[in-house]
């Protein structure tokens, strides 16, 4: 029975711990065991592991002059909370979800056990710790997994095996989507939702942008939920005009009511600055039937067939975005055929087939 011990820095709602969640799920169902060292900041889906959890210190300083020195720091506590848990077996698999927590790297290296990453990130925001992760990543790592072709080839670590594992919704997510019948217009109101983190790389902009040019079409609502609270949305928006028309929510456990209610999904991350790697949002919304608008690049091209699923929009041609929404909300046929499309192409992307995927990897380094 082989010890898995799952590394991860920030617990939240967003896409890479729920796919951890995924990942801890099917590695430790054939009676493997495993622990959980994750961040002290932030409450999210990982308490649901149901597998012990340490938390190492983890704080993010509002000060960016800050943020480097803490996230260090981080580490070495990381590192050094592995190094005091006498209880983790000899050959046990590291299992570092993301770039980011490379102190268990540097612990499996150090300690002479296996390290398996699981990779997310299109890119770091600082080249000189870009830099930093890539080198641990390749002398440290046996195996990384990525969550879509294209992530691999924009992202390769020259020496180390790779393998794609296409995300998969969970169980709770799949069941919900499958009782969910999409409506186009109910009431007369055509529904857009979009889904991400407050960050203007993540197309918030040009959400606000396209938001306020359909001020005119009363019949068409927008909901933004964000991986964030109540606070941050206030910090971020400050002096920005909100439409009379957007809804914003700050961060939820039960996305699938606004996926049942949503008639379209947009994602718009800027793809000059920022490539998907995989986009769950986008899966998730697919998988209710609900049309997208997404990035032409990244993973999520490989998610979606522009003009069957959705529509692939680069969110910088403000004009050619408007266009495809207005298409949707004023088709009712087209719509229909999206839906249908895009339940059927959610299907490719199972949980068995995660599972098989996830376990034959770390089988494979043991």
């Amino acid at each position: 029975m082989t010890e898995l011990v799952f590394c991860h820095l920030l617990n939240d709602a967003s896409g890479s711990p729920r796919v951890l969640l995924g990942a801890m799920r099917a590695l430790c169902s054939d009676g493997s065991r495993g622990k959980l060292f994750v961040g002290s900041e932030g409450r999210g889906v990982l308490e649901q592991c149901q597998i012990p959890i340490t938390r190492y210190w983890n704080v993010r300083p509002r000060r960016r002059l800050l943020k480097p020195f803490a996230y260090l720091a981080s580490q070495a506590s990381l590192f050094l909370a592995l190094l005091r848990d006498r209880t983790i077996a000899r050959d046990a698999v590291i299992y570092v979800n993301t770039l980011l927590p490379f102190g268990a790297a540097l612990f499996g290296k150090f300690t002479g056990r296996t390290v398996v990453y699981h990779i997310h990130e299109s890119s770091v925001e600082s080249r000189a710790l870009r830099s930093l992760l890539r080198f641990v990543v390749r002398r440290t790592s046996s195996a990384n997994v990525y969550v879509s072709e294209a992530h691999a080839l924009a992202l390769p670590i020259p020496g180390v095996p790779a393998f794609t594992v296409h995300n998969a919704l969970d169980e709770g997510m799949a069941e919900a989507a499958a009782r969910s019948v999409y409506r186009w217009r109910p009431g007369g109101v055509f529904r857009v939702l979009m889904v991400g983190s407050l960050r203007d790389y993540k197309g918030i902009p040009e959400f606000l942008s396209l938001v306020a040019s359909l001020e005119g079409r009363a019949d068409i609502r927008f909901d933004l939920v964000v991986n964030d609270e109540v606070e941050e949305v206030e910090r971020y928006s400050p002096g920005r005009h909100r439409p009379r028309r957007l809804q914003i929510h700050p961060r939820t456990q039960d996305m699938a009511r606004f996926y049942a209610d949503a008639n379209v999904v947009l994602n718009l991350t800027r793809v000059d600055l920022c490539e998907e790697t995989f986009g769950m949002t986008i899966l998730e919304a697919m998988s209710f039937g609900v049309p997208v608008i997404v990035p032409p690049v990244g993973g999520p091209a490989e998610l979606v067939a522009d003009g069957i699923q959705g529509f692939l929009v680069d969110s910088r041609h403000g004009a050619r975005l408007r266009e495809r929404l207005l298409e949707l909300a004023d088709d009712d046929a087209l719509c229909a055929a999206m839906s249908e499309a895009a339940r059927r192409r959610a299907r490719a992307f199972s949980l068995p087939k995660f599972n098989a995927a996830i376990r034959a990897v770390v089988s494979g380094t043991c």
